[in-house]
C-alpha cells in the first residue's frame, strides 16, 4: 500500500518537473476539442503593448483547441511590431493602427508570399483613457481643446481658467500639470493624436503621429510605464483601458455631452465608421468617425495583421486558426473579461469572417 502511494507520488513529481522544466504546455497534444484541426508549430508575434492582456487571454483560450500550436506574443509596441512583420521575424503582429497605403505599396513584407495582400482586422477595440492623479479631485471633465492645450504644454497649471470653466464644482489646486506621453513609437499615441487633430482645432498643430511630437512633459515606456508614471500627484496621461485599472479617468466631451470612458461607448465609434478607400478586400482598416454625439471619442482600434498568403503555408494555416479564435464570440468575451475591451459587433464579425477564409 505504502509502496503504491510512493510510486504514485513519484509519478506526479515527474510529471510536474517535466512540465515546469521546459516542456511547454503547447507541446502536449491533449486536445479533444471538436474545433481542433490537429495543427502544430510556432507562431511568434510582437507588437502593440495595449493588446498584451488580451493576447494572454487569447493564447490561453486557443490552447485547448490547438495545444500543439505554441503562440508567443512579445509586445514591444506597435512600431516595433510593424518593423518585425516587414522584416519577416513575426508571423503576425498586433498594431494600434493599420499600415498606411503608402507603407503597403513600399513593402516588402517578408512574412508573406510575394504579391500577397495583407490581412488587417480590428480585433481589439478599447477606449483610450485620459487618466490623471490629482489629490482631492475624483472627477474631471475635459474637452478636446483643453486636452490638446495640456499635452501641448500651453495649459500648465491645474487651476488654469480653461480647466476651471469645465469643472466649476471642483477644487482645483495651483499645481503644475505634468503631462505624460509615450516615449516609444506607439499606435496608442497615433490614435490619441488623431483625435486631437480631428477635434481640437487650432489648439493642436502637430497632426496625427505615432511618435510624440512635443518636447515638454514626461516620457514613459509602453503602457506599463505610463501606468507607473501616473501614480505621481499632478500627472495626466493617455493609455489603453487595460492599463487604466485603478487610475482616475476624465469624462470627455463629444456632441455636447461629457462621456465617461467605457467599452460600449468606444465600440459605438467603430459601428458608425467606414473602411478606408483604396484597401484590398482583406484589409479592413477603418476611417474612424469620432464625432457621433454620446460616444466616447478617444478610441483605440487595434489590429491583428497577417498575410492573405504566407510564405510558409503551415504558418498561414496556424495564423488563420488563431485569428478565427480571436474574433469569435468566445475570444472576444475572453479579452473583454481580461482587458475591459469592447467585443466586436455581429456586423463587424460578419465582415471579418470572409477575410479569414481567404488566409492560407
Amino acid at each position: 500500500m505504502h509502496h503504491s502511494r510512493a510510486l504514485a507520488a513519484l509519478a506526479l513529481l515527474a510529471t510536474t518537473v517535466l512540465v515546469t522544466s521546459g516542456c511547454a504546455l503547447n507541446e502536449i497534444s491533449v486536445s479533444k476539442d471538436p474545433r481542433s484541426q490537429h495543427l502544430s508549430g510556432v507562431l511568434s508575434a510582437s507588437g502593440a503593448s495595449s493588446q498584451g492582456v488580451a493576447q494572454t487571454a487569447w493564447i490561453a483560450g486557443f490552447y485547448p483547441i490547438e495545444p500543439d500550436v505554441r503562440v508567443n506574443y512579445a509586445g514591444g509596441g506597435s512600431g516595433a511590431g510593424r518593423s518585425d512583420f516587414q522584416n519577416g521575424t513575426s508571423a503576425f503582429i498586433g498594431s494600434d493602427r493599420a499600415f498606411d497605403i503608402e507603407e503597403i505599396e513600399e513593402g516588402p513584407f517578408r512574412t508573406c508570399a510575394e504579391g500577397s495582400d495583407l490581412v488587417e482586422i480590428p480585433a481589439y477595440i478599447s477606449p483610450i483613457a485620459v487618466a490623471f492623479a490629482l489629490e482631492g479631485v475624483d472627477e474631471l471633465r475635459l474637452d478636446a481643446a483643453t486636452i490638446a492645450g495640456i499635452f501641448a504644454g500651453d495649459i500648465d497649471s491645474w487651476d488654469a481658467p480653461e480647466i476651471a470653466a469645465l469643472n466649476p464644482d471642483a477644487t482645483l489646486p495651483s499645481l503644475a500639470i505634468t503631462p505624460v506621453h509615450r516615449s516609444d513609437k506607439s499606435g496608442t499615441t497615433g490614435n490619441f493624436t488623431a483625435y486631437l487633430d480631428e477635434a481640437a482645432g487650432d489648439a493642436w498643430s502637430y497632426g496625427e503621429v505615432d511618435e510624440w511630437p512635443v518636447e515638454s512633459g514626461e516620457a514613459a515606456q509602453e503602457s506599463a510605464g505610463m501606468q507607473q508614471a501616473l501614480r505621481a500627484n499632478g500627472t495626466i496621461g493617455y493609455m489603453d483601458a487595460s492599463a487604466a485599472d485603478g487610475l482616475t479617468t476624465a469624462a470627455v466631451e463629444t456632441g455636447g455631452e461629457y462621456v465617461p470612458f467605457s467599452p460600449e461607448a468606444a465600440a459605438a465609434v467603430v459601428d458608425n465608421s467606414t473602411i478606408e478607400d483604396g484597401r484590398a478586400a482583406t484589409d479592413l482598416a477603418f476611417e474612424l468617425n469620432r464625432t457621433t454625439p454620446g460616444v466616447y471619442p478617444i478610441v483605440l482600434v487595434s489590429y491583428l495583421i497577417g498575410c492573405a498568403e504566407y510564405a510558409d503555408a503551415d504558418e498561414g494555416t496556424n495564423a488563420k486558426a488563431y485569428f478565427s479564435y480571436v474574433v469569435s464570440e468566445e475570444g472576444q468575451a475572453a479579452s473583454a473579461a481580461a482587458a475591459g475591451s469592447a467585443p466586436i459587433s455581429a456586423t463587424l464579425r460578419a465582415q471579418i469572417e470572409p477575410v479569414l477564409e481567404q488566409m492560407k
